[in-house]
């Protein structure tokens, strides 16, 4: 896992040269606590003019770097292993949570196909995942998520409530204070 974790990491380094990471801004003008930036064909995007996915970064003008076969390859493995067998991303975005940051709760809901999972890889410190219901009132489970750990939902879960809690202070050998996600998405 731990060289697996490294290979990980050097790609996120190769692609922020790229595409830097950056907190992003929701529609109402609030900036985003975890720090992201993507690489595949497709980027998710958001600004005041709302959610989105975009072939190029806005803040470059460059198409998104293109996304590692490491990372592919990882993300086809894992979703097969959960059932869902043709499963090819067009989009990874990648989120760096460092201590004191969290993601609300949300629906992965701008993808026109919902019939795909989501795949979300989780590298770094441990952080807490939030799973809910459809509703964001309904009750949410809490469970942890250590470097290397792979969450895949999709189906009936598809569009639940998920989101991160506060991150912990702690220490990974690799990412120091930090909290790397993947999210592999099929964004169009």
């Amino acid at each position: 896992a731990c060289q697996k974790t490294e290979q990980l990491i050097s790609a996120i380094s190769d692609i922020t040269q790229e595409a830097p990471f950056r907190n992003m801004t929701t529609p109402n003008g609030a900036s985003m606590s975890a720090a992201m930036t993507n690489c595949g064909e497709y980027g998710w995007v958001s600004d005041q003019s709302g959610y989105r996915y975009s072939t190029h970064d806005p803040v470059s003008g460059k198409m998104w770097p293109s996304m590692p076969t490491v990372f592919r390859e990882l993300a086809q493995i894992a979703a097969k292993k959960a059932g869902f067998n043709n499963f090819t991303p067009n989009a990874c975005l990648i989120n760096r949570y460092p201590v004191g940051s969290r993601m609300g709760l949300h629906q992965d809901k701008d993808e026109p196909d919902l019939s795909a999972p989501i795949v979300s890889v989780s590298l770094g410190i441990p952080a807490t995942f939030l799973f809910g219901g459809l509703k964001r009132k309904d009750q949410t489970t809490k469970v942890q998520l250590d470097n290397g750990d792979v969450v895949v939902f999709g189906g009936v879960a598809r569009l639940n409530y998920h989101g991160v809690a506060t991150i912990k202070d702690n220490v990974h050998q690799l990412t120091k204070r930090l909290r790397y996600n993947l999210t592999f998405r099929l964004a169009t």
